[in-house]
């Protein structure tokens, strides 16, 4: 099997090179660091002097979870340093907020696809003395490579949804064989512990979501707060990291519902605030939200010092600034969660106080979304046009509006503690690395 896997990624090497070329028509970012991608080099630090931890971050998600996690091993321990992997651009564009904030303690660079001789060469110049992969990044030769070259490597916060265990099912022999590569595995929950124990037969904590312990940066807050002013009086709906195919169900539920008494229930009609989860698809929303008759302003083409907005829809067309959406918006529905997509993070909206509708399907969330329903801090509904309903009643109950807040905020503050207990994980490895 395992001979057979790497054949099959020789064979689509090429293929995931044109896959890159044809993404670079709309975000140029995938045109560049292919050596990277497809040799193994890359960034990283020329001496040996002070331990080096790879955390690999595929995406803008774990990123975030990745921040809390490095700053507090490196204030435990002042000499180690990070080479922080990703797969895609804006898990890069995340990434280098984090590494600003110590730039000569951490170094970036994309992961290479999963090619034995390019992961082999990553590791060589890396030289980490742990590796730390965060929630479901399983990729079997580069395990491999890291149990030849004897380094300690553990999953945390790591999820698995029936969906992808149904998955890794299909190949239950090279998973479980690069899953036993890792020396300690940290799930975010007790259901997601038992069904990895249905694939990893080594030790497995419960230690929480480090997405948790995110704090939003004040100063994006405050943003937030006078962009809320300048929208005027109208309730502000945001659409938080849409996904393709959901605009469109978004605008057709509005259509339907414009002339509909519990649509009509928030006072006067609502400013949509639509922020795609991907920036290629900044161009695309911008035209489907033209299209649907709304009067449109972008948020790259705001003048800093206009009093007002006077617009149907604000396209959230920037990268790095959720936390200013969230404190801008009454209410926010959690893109991904319309489609059969597993939603996306309704954690970070919680930890800026924003109440949150979600749709059916928010399995990459599941017991967040659990926790944050039986906290009042989220209302889940069936479809778009249930979505805009809900919106439209809350944002016409300001005592139930100032209520969800509250309620949303004690529950992003009552599950932190993951990044505390994951630390001593990384550290207990340390140790142990140290002492081989």
């Amino acid at each position: 099997m395992r001979l057979l896997y790497t054949l099959a990624w020789v064979a689509a090497a090429p293929l995931a090179a044109l896959y890159l070329l044809w993404r670079s028509l709309r975000q140029r970012e995938y045109r560049r660091h292919w050596r990277e991608r497809f040799l193994g080099r890359g960034a990283h630090f020329d001496d040996a002097a002070e331990p080096v931890v790879w955390i690999h971050a595929v995406s803008v998600g774990e990123t975030r979870a990745a921040q809390p996690l490095i700053a507090a091993l490196a204030a435990q321990q002042p000499g180690l340093r990070f080479v922080l992997t990703h797969m895609t651009p804006t898990g890069r564009a995340a990434g280098a907020e984090v590494a600003r904030a110590a730039p000569a303690r951490i170094v970036q660079r994309y992961l290479p696809y999963d090619l034995p001789f390019a992961v082999r060469r990553f590791l060589r110049e890396v030289r980490p003395r742990v590796g730390v992969v965060l929630e479901t990044e399983v990729w079997p030769n580069l395990l491999f490579a890291a149990r030849e070259a004897r380094l300690p490597m553990l999953l945390v916060n790591a999820r698995l949804s029936e969906r992808s265990l149904a998955k890794a099912q299909r190949w239950p022999a090279l998973v479980r064989a690069a899953g036993a590569c890792f020396a300690r595995v940290a799930a975010q929950t007790a259901t997601d512990r038992d069904r990895i124990a249905r694939l990893y037969a080594g030790p497995i904590d419960v230690i929480g979501n480090l997405k948790f312990d995110w704090a939003p940066p004040a100063d994006l807050l405050e943003r937030g707060r006078a962009l809320r002013r300048r929208l005027g009086h109208r309730p502000v709906w945001l659409f938080a990291s849409t996904r393709e195919g959901e605009e469109p169900l978004i605008l057709s539920a509005q259509k339907k519902s414009g002339s509909d008494s519990d649509f009509s229930k928030s006072g006067s009609d609502p400013v949509f605030l639509v922020v795609p989860r991907h920036p290629q698809r900044f161009e695309e929303v911008g035209r489907l939200l033209a299209a649907g008759g709304l009067r449109v302003a972008r948020r790259s083409a705001l003048e800093a010092g206009a009093e007002r907005i006077d617009a149907d829809a604000l396209l959230g067309d920037s990268m790095g600034e959720m936390a200013m959406y969230y404190a801008a918006a009454d209410v926010a529905l959690i893109g991904g969660s319309l489609k059969l997509l597993g939603g996306q993070n309704l954690i970070e909206a919680c930890a800026c106080g924003c109440p949150v509708v979600v749709g059916p399907h928010m399995y990459n969330f599941e017991q967040a979304t659990r926790d944050a329903l039986a906290a009042g801090a989220a209302i889940q509904v069936e479809d778009a046009a249930a979505a805009l309903r809900a919106m439209a009643a809350l944002t016409a109950d300001s005592a139930r509006l100032a209520a969800m807040r509250a309620a949303a905020l004690r529950f992003a503050q009552a599950h932190r503690g993951a990044t505390a207990r994951a630390a001593r994980l990384v550290a207990q490895a340390l140790s142990g690395s140290a002492a081989r």
